[in-house]
């Protein structure tokens, strides 16, 4: 017997003209928000991150917060070396095969304990939202060795905490991204790939076959013809 694969429902459409800067405020808020309800028991839960919990995660959003927040307040000379497509091509790979990261991270959120990480995630979130919400667009930033206008580096944060979202409520029975950071997520895949993916796809399903979170069915494969050699297209 086939089991047909169950692929998320397209959500509502993103308002035309939605910011990065808004996206970022939804994206992060819809986390701090999980973050905020989590006992205990759901800091052990399974994410879709082979091996880490859901307290692993968040450690890992926490950091990405910080760095947002560092590179929003690190004003740079121009010109910019990346923008919201090409900062995905050249980052780090993820994998982490005998689990060092992984170890480090259960060792330091062990460390922090579930209030304490849970706190410090909502203050920086906050803070990031309040910094880009503050911050022209077109200024300038630097991280991890780049230069990135500021809109185009809120956009990468805002596609990060999405995909991120995504990993940490597959066990926990709690809403996905909402449609705006998953808009952004879709047009970095589409832009990696150099083509829209097929229209049929949703969103978030698109967000989970291009970061390699699902596998290809045979038919997407084929869909995608040569380019579904390039998937993922980000991690």
């Amino acid at each position: 017997m086939t089991t047909a694969r169950l692929i998320p429902n397209r959500p509502a459409p993103a308002r035309p003209g939605t910011s990065s800067s808004a996206a970022l405020r939804i994206a992060y808020s819809d986390l701090a928000t999980i973050a905020a309800t989590l006992d205990e028991p759901d800091a052990w839960r399974p994410t879709r991150r082979a091996g880490w919990v859901v307290c692993d995660l968040l450690l890992h959003l926490l950091g990405d917060a910080q760095r947002g927040l560092v590179a929003l307040a690190t004003p740079a000379a121009g010109p910019a070396d990346r923008d919201a497509t090409t900062y995905w091509r050249n980052a780090r790979d993820d994998r982490d095969p005998e689990f060092r990261e992984l170890r480090a991270q259960r060792t330091i959120a062990s460390a922090w304990g579930l209030d304490a990480l849970t706190r410090t995630f909502v203050d920086t979130s906050r803070a990031v939202v309040t910094l880009a919400g503050r911050t022209a667009p077109d200024a300038l930033v630097a991280t991890q060795d780049h230069v990135l206008r500021a809109d185009d580096l809120i956009t990468t944060l805002a596609v990060e905490a999405a995909v991120r979202h995504l990993d940490l409520v597959v066990d926990l029975g709690r809403p996905g991204p909402r449609a705006e950071p998953l808009a952004l997520v879709r047009r970095t895949l589409d832009a990696l790939l150099g083509r829209p993916a097929p229209t049929e796809w949703s969103d978030e399903w698109w967000a989970l076959l291009g970061t390699g979170r699902e596998p290809l069915s045979g038919r997407e494969r084929r869909e995608l013809g040569a380019d579904a050699a390039l998937l993922p297209l980000l991690r």
